[in-house]
Order: C-alpha cells, then structure tokens, then sequence
C-alpha cells in the first residue's frame, strides 16, 4: 500500500462534526463501505460502473474509505480496478487511493494493510453492519484480530442529518423533476393501458429529466394494490403515483393524485382535501428549535379527529442520500423516534405522508418533501397538490 501523503486537498465534509461523533461513540476509525456514506464522504463522488448494480462475478463492488479520528491525512480510499481511470481524473481528496481490488475481500484486504503501515494502535474501528459482506467482515476480523469491531451507522447518519446547499439544491431538482414526470405521465395515460404501463411511462419521463428511476408505487380505481400489474385504467379512475427518483444520489420521494378523462366529485374532493389539511397541518411547527415530534403530533391530533381515522396512517422521516434517514420522527418502523424530542435545524429535510385506504373510494394519498429553513420551512416540488387530470 502507498505509504500516507499530506493531505493536498480540502476535506469535502465537517471532519471536526465527524470527529465529536466518532469520540461520543468510542471510535478510533472508520472504515466506510455504503455506496451513499463513501459518496458523502468523498464530497459526491459515485462510481458510475456501479451506479445501479453490485453483483460482478462471483464477488460484488464494495468501496472501502478509511477514516481516522482527528488524522484525515491518513485518510485512505479502496475502488474496484476500473476506478483507475477515475484516480487519473483525480476524483478523490484522500491522500491514498487504491484502484486495485476486484473482490469485496481484495477491498477489506487492502484497506487492512493500510492501518497496519500506519502503526499508531487503533483499537476500534467502526463500520456500517448492515453494509459490510461476510467475506469482508471474515478478512477484517482476521487481519485486526486485536481489534473492536463496532457498528458506526449511527454516527454517520448523525453527520448527514443537516444539509448543505449544495445538498438542498440537489433535493430540490429531484423532487422537481420527479414531480414533471408525474405530470407528463398524467397526461399520457388513457384506459385500456394497465398499471404496468403507467410505471413504464412514468420511468421513461424521469429517466429523460436526469433522474434515476427507483421504484413506483401506483394504484388505479378503488383498488388498495399499489403494484404493477396488468390491472386495466378505466373512464373515472382515480390514480395515484408514489414514486422516488435519484438526482446524483439524492431521492425525490413523492404522491400525487389524478383522476382519468374526469373530475372529482364532492365526496373525492373532500377526501383529498382531509389529506392535504393534515400535510399543512404537519408543516406548521416547522422551524428551527422546534421539537421534531411536534410534527407528528400536529398531523396525528387532526387524524385522530377524523371520521377517516379508521383507515389512515400520516408518516414523516428525513430524506437525503437514502430514505428514512435523520432525523427519525416515529416509532413504529424500523427504527426509535430518537429525534422526536430534539431540536429541528436548519438544512434539515424531511417527509410527511398523509394516507388514506377509503374502503369505497380507494387510495388516496399526498407525500411531500420540506426543508427547514433559517426561518421556517421550504416545501419542495410542491405542486399540483389537487386532482390533476389525466388522460
């Protein structure tokens, strides 16, 4: 391995913000290898090759950046063989980069004789559990026998919590543009086209504005079923498109609705509107220094309230590189409302989803993004909240 280098270029992300929480967590290093934490911390560099995919031959792709407490000149980044062509471009801050692994384990092996020449007894490393292979895991446990192995993803979701400008403005294109394709795909469906057409179409249009399609959630008439299929659209079918689309990394995740060659009745107009008065009821609270839970709190007291209560669910998590990232609001997913008591800050970004499975009348729903702001809240890609037309 290349022996460390002084550090050339400037650190693309708050070291000193990661080094609080690397102490707060007991961590000596780091080494990172999700796609979306080795993009953070590389200052929004992806590998293209990889950009969808992992699987190559009998291995996968797996980017391992070291990163030691207080010490980024011994920062150190390990890529797949082709990444070479991306070093001569000179992509990376890190004072050592290695192009020269093909496997998940060739990266974690590399990556290990990397702290070994360092010499400075690091005695626990943290890595991302959830994003660290078996072979990987077996190859660090082996090399670093004498060393703690701890689960970091905790600290590195805390030091993406808050967003850059840069970040803000990349949230707010792929939410706008996510939002385009919506439209366009309204206009183009008709009936007799099935479910999965509609997705298809939908992924046509975000694919043509820059976005990388990810998934759609859909659903046609009063059916709940929120997957493709071979379901035909028909003359007064309500539709809607739940759709996250990938700007460089950053996910716009969001609903809108739409009725097919009609308009909406009263009843349909009353419905949407008990959505849309729990999404603006969830942003009023939101600003600097007010408690994340309030947000929550505000949605679910009008919810709870409704005749509709039976059969709606309102959600709110943070989006960025991934979705349901900080700051965490709810408690009954797959992770603690950790953050429903702390303070919102500025730069912070998240969701709120306002669903209604009507028994009758089928699924309704709104889901928008929100920043919050120096002083309040930005909504991004905000309209058209009502029904649209379609067909």
């Amino acid at each position: 391995m290349d022996a460390p280098a002084p550090a050339t270029k400037a650190v693309p992300f708050d070291h000193e913000k990661l080094d609080r929480l690397m102490g707060d967590a007991g961590i000596d290093a780091l080494l990172v290898t999700s796609k979306h934490n080795v993009q953070y911390l590389l200052g929004g560099y992806r590998f293209f090759f990889f950009d969808y995919m992992d699987a190559m031959g009998v291995s996968r792709y797996l980017p391992v950046l070291f990163y030691q407490r207080g010490k980024p000149e011994n920062s150190a980044y390990v890529g797949y063989r082709l990444e070479m062509h991306e070093k001569q471009l000179d992509r990376f801050w890190t004072p050592v980069v290695k192009t020269d692994s093909s496997t998940s384990a060739d990266a974690m092996g590399i990556a290990i004789d990397h702290i070994k020449k360092l010499g400075n007894g690091i005695r626990t490393i943290g890595v991302e559990m959830p994003f660290l292979p078996a072979d990987a895991e077996a190859v660090l446990k082996d090399g670093l026998g004498n060393t703690k192995i701890v689960d970091a993803v905790f600290p590195l979701e805390r030091l993406r919590a808050v967003k850059s400008k840069e970040e803000l403005k990349l949230l707010r294109e792929s939410s706008e543009r996510v939002i385009e394709s919506m439209l366009a795909t309204f206009r183009q469906v008709k009936p007799g086209m099935t479910k999965r057409e509609m997705v298809d179409t939908l992924k046509r249009e975000e694919v043509n504005r820059g976005l990388t399609f990810e998934y759609c959630l859909n659903t046609a008439g009063s059916s709940l079923n929120r997957a493709p299929s071979d379901q035909k659209l028909q003359k007064g079918d309500i539709i809607s498109l739940d759709s996250g689309g990938n700007y460089h990394g950053y996910i716009g995740d969001l609903c809108r609705m739409a009725i097919l060659q009609d308009k909406p009745d009263a009843e349909l107009e009353d419905l949407l509107g008990v959505v849309e008065e729990i999404q603006q009821a969830a942003r009023k609270p939101i600003k600097p220094g007010v408690k994340g839970g309030e947000i929550v709190e505000r949605a679910e007291k009008l919810m709870h309230a409704s005749p509709h209560k039976p059969y709606m669910e309102f959600l709110a998590h943070g989006m960025g590189l991934i979705s349901h990232e900080a700051p965490r609001l709810v408690k009954n997913r797959a992770y603690s409302n950790y953050d429903a008591d702390k303070p919102l800050e500025p730069g912070m970004v998240v969701s709120i989803e306002t669903t209604m499975l009507h028994p009758r009348r089928g699924f309704i729903k709104l889901e928008d993004t929100v920043a919050v702001t120096d002083t309040g809240w930005e909504g991004m890609g905000d309209e058209p909240r009502s029904w649209n037309p379609a067909g």
